[in-house]
């Protein structure tokens, strides 16, 4: 079935051999009528085999995943490729050039605009092409994130939980291969629900591993070595790359987000004093930190509580905050069985 897009790339994905060139989204502007958004794509194929799809630069200011994949598409010679690898890593190119979690065109949060309009502004243009276009050709698909400059992150990996018993299986081997420190299972109740791309790779069967892998805006160096190493695992892992040598992964280990009441939110504005530091282990009701009150700094500050015991997996990177803006979020183990 033909999909209907205005989104367009002269790439023939069908074709052997490395193909560099852009996704073109049109944006017509005051002094460009008939313009595109280039959004950068490299196709790897050599003969028959599976299809990866990997991401990153959904959101612009989280980078780890946008080095890693440059540096990929780079170093992949097709003669070590068995099927085809799809590499976006500034999907969401105008949030990146901006350095932004949204796109100043539109100011569209690329993970949360699917499935997506292929009528609708850039962002929404590109989460449709995505998901009904390239994630139709692939069997498994990668998506690449960080905190930005919201938050920072402990590295790991996320999955979505939901699914067969047999897609929870896939899931598991596909983070187990990526080999973060840290596998978060949760059903997106707390961030994009269903407006997530791991949401639709869900919702047509195919794999998605997503990653956090740093934060605070920075390169981490650590999740840029796990993302490079975690990528090439999984690629060797389905057949689709030879020729490479990588580190055997460590054990990763399985999280959850239990609920809502893992997240700790601000209450009122002013400046957060953070108390806890990621990767922490804390208990319902333990201090958390402190608001400072910017108009009355005569009054003491309010101070903030866990709600919930579990791991700081990430904690708002920012001082100055807004009532409703996210400080923690915590994991717990998965329970054995």
């Amino acid at each position: 079935m033909t999909v209907y897009t205005q989104v367009w790339t002269p790439l023939d994905f069908e074709a052997d051999g490395k193909q560099c060139d852009w996704l073109r989204v049109p944006h017509s502007t005051d002094l460009s009528g008939y313009g595109v958004v280039p959004i950068p794509i490299v196709c790897i194929r050599n003969g028959a085999g599976p299809t990866a799809l990997l991401m990153a630069g959904s959101h612009g200011d989280e980078y780890e995943g946008q080095v890693a994949l440059a540096a990929l598409a780079r170093q992949i010679d097709p003669a070590d490729v068995k099927g085809r690898i799809i590499i976006l890593p500034a999907l969401n190119a105008p949030a990146v050039e901006a350095g932004r979690r949204v796109s100043p065109l539109d100011a569209g949060n690329l993970n949360r605009s699917f499935p997506g309009d292929p009528l609708g502004g850039p962002t929404t243009m590109i989460a449709h092409y995505v998901g009904t276009v390239l994630l139709a050709m692939a069997d498994l698909a990668i998506d690449l994130h960080a905190g930005g400059r919201s938050c920072d992150y402990v590295p790991c990996a996320l999955i979505r939980s939901g699914g067969s018993e047999k897609e929870q299986r896939e899931l598991a081997d596909l983070a187990v291969s990526f080999g973060a420190p840290i596998t978060s299972i949760s059903d997106g109740s707390g961030g994009g629900g269903r407006t997530t791309f791991s949401a639709v790779g869900q919702k047509v069967g195919v794999p998605v591993l997503t990653a956090e892998l740093g934060g605070a805006a920075a390169l981490s160096r650590e999740g840029l070595a796990i993302a490079e190493q975690g990528l090439r695992r999984v690629l060797q892992r389905y057949g689709l790359l030879s020729g490479t040598t990588v580190d055997s992964s460590s054990p990763t280990r399985f999280m959850r987000v239990r609920g809502r009441g893992a997240f700790v939110y601000a209450m009122r504005k002013g400046l957060f004093e953070p108390a806890a530091e990621l990767g922490a282990v804390v208990q319902a009701g333990q201090h958390a930190g402190v608001i400072h009150a910017i108009d009355r700094p005569w009054q003491a500050p309010e101070p903030v509580s866990f709600t919930e015991s579990g791991m700081v997996a990430c904690r708002r990177v920012p001082m100055l905050t807004e009532p409703g803006d996210c400080l923690y979020k915590l994991l717990v183990d998965v329970d054995p069985g």
